[in-house]
């Protein structure tokens, strides 16, 4: 197979993470016989500082002629000017938006040898295993009209709208429920229905949806209690649909359970196919630009590379290549081996590029 990845490092860590994965699919082509077309282009603060934009055309221009995407992280201190007219994650809400990646898959699924990493006792992740489907290009991040602005009583006040369309809700619906189907048949909708009219219309019409899936169960959950439950009683998710603002939070919340948000990886999958009659997806981990530790060569990039397990399995179809990978983590993990992040203080951690290293062995 000959596949074109375009390659967004970003910013912090992006680069660090981003070359781990640029390896271990270098390793994987020599092990498998593929051939992978790679080539970085600029998202994010860098890109702003480059160009002034954080999301040039030539990046998305790019982006939609790839095969599949993966990005390191935005965003840092640097841009952080709540006055800024142009910001890092412009530039990922607008790659979102323009590829139609209305769905964000984060398996969580923590790993026995990393139960001691978590802050939760062992007991309560034995088991856990669930994957939380965020909808993504709709909701309080979009929504219009969004401005600051002063009211009558001469102060400053701000605007968002949280809005979704039937439609919207439909579509990330039938995409939990279809993956329930291959899991444990069974799918929680989180919202805030008590409150809001945007829940009220998600949770009557995943209800809708889910009349034509009578084989799996449908849970309702308000965020709140969401947020709790995950930490009482985590083994009993499988799959979690919910809105924009709900799933960046419940995200990384759900991160703790494995130990690291460096564990983690995602996908954001939309309707659009590539060459291969895949998904064309963008994978990233979910730690974010992480810029206390950017340029110490200690991120952890596990979360990356099992990103790159998914591209290859959802936007290449090569399942082979992505077990392969899975398995190369488990057992450099099993081995003892730890990034800072996730070693304990009697451990001595390895580095981005030894733990790189230590899998590419694996993979050999």
């Amino acid at each position: 197979m000959k596949a074109k990845i375009t390659l967004l490092p970003g910013d912090g860590i992006g680069p660090e993470v981003v070359e781990a994965a640029q390896k271990i699919l270098e390793k994987i082509g020599q092990k498998f016989g593929h051939h992978f077309d790679m080539e970085a282009h600029l998202i994010g603060g860098i890109a702003i500082d480059k160009t002034g934009v954080a999301l040039p055309e030539e990046t998305l221009a790019v982006c939609k002629k790839a095969d599949a995407i993966i990005l390191g992280a935005v965003g840092g201190p640097k841009w952080d000017d709540p006055n800024a007219a142009v910001r890092p994650e412009q530039g990922l809400l607008g790659l979102r938006k323009e590829l139609g990646l209305f769905a964000n898959l984060r398996p969580v699924q923590p790993h026995p040898q990393l139960m001691g990493a978590s802050p939760l006792k062992e007991s309560y992740l034995e088991g856990v295993d669930m994957l939380i489907l965020r909808e993504l290009t709709g909701g309080i991040y979009f929504g219009e009209p969004r401005e600051k602005r002063i009211n009558a009583n001469g102060e400053e006040e701000a605007l968002d709208t949280m809005i979704y369309s039937e439609s919207e809700i439909q579509r990330i619906a039938r995409l939990a429920f279809e993956i329930a189907g291959e899991r444990r048949k069974k799918v929680t909708s989180i919202d805030k229905a008590n409150v809001l009219e945007s829940s009220r219309l998600w949770r009557k019409t995943v209800g809708k949806v889910a009349k034509d899936y009578p084989e799996i169960e449908l849970e309702n959950l308000l965020i709140d209690a969401a947020t709790m439950h995950l930490l009482s009683r985590p083994r009993d998710f499988d799959v979690m649909v919910t809105m924009n603002l709900f799933g960046d939070i419940i995200t990384d919340e759900a991160s703790m359970l494995t130990g690291s948000m460096g564990n983690m990886p995602s996908a954001s999958l939309g309707d659009a196919l590539n060459e291969f009659g895949k998904q064309r997806g963008l994978y990233e981990p979910i730690h974010g630009s992480a810029p206390d530790i950017a340029g110490r060569g200690i991120a952890n990039p596990i979360g990356m590379i099992l990103s790159t397990a998914m591209m290859l399995r959802h936007s290449l179809g090569l399942i082979n290549e992505a077990e392969a990978i899975e398995k190369a983590v488990d057992s450099v993990l099993n081995s003892g081996h730890r990034t800072a992040d996730i070693a304990k203080e009697d451990e001595s951690p390895l580095s981005t590029s030894e733990m790189v290293n230590k899998l590419i062995e694996k993979l050999a």
